[in-house]
């Protein structure tokens, strides 16, 4: 769900802000159980997807990754 709301953020600021850059920010936990699979790796290339990935119990970014 999180994957469909960036693409329409992303889809928005091309129109208003081409040259902002757009982060998806993902819960550890999520990244290791969907971004890190096969499906997952796709949709980052696919996608051109720049994550932030943070431990929520930590409260600290992990992962940046443009």
């Amino acid at each position: 769900m999180a994957l469909g709301q960036f693409m329409s953020y992303r889809l928005a600021l091309d129109e208003s802000d081409a040259d902002r850059v757009l982060y998806l920010a993902v819960p550890l936990d999520t990244y290791n159980s969907f971004f890190k699979l096969r499906f997952g790796q796709l949709a980052i290339q696919r996608y051109h997807l720049n994550l932030i990935v943070y431990d929520v119990n930590q409260e600290v970014i992990t992962i940046w990754q443009p």
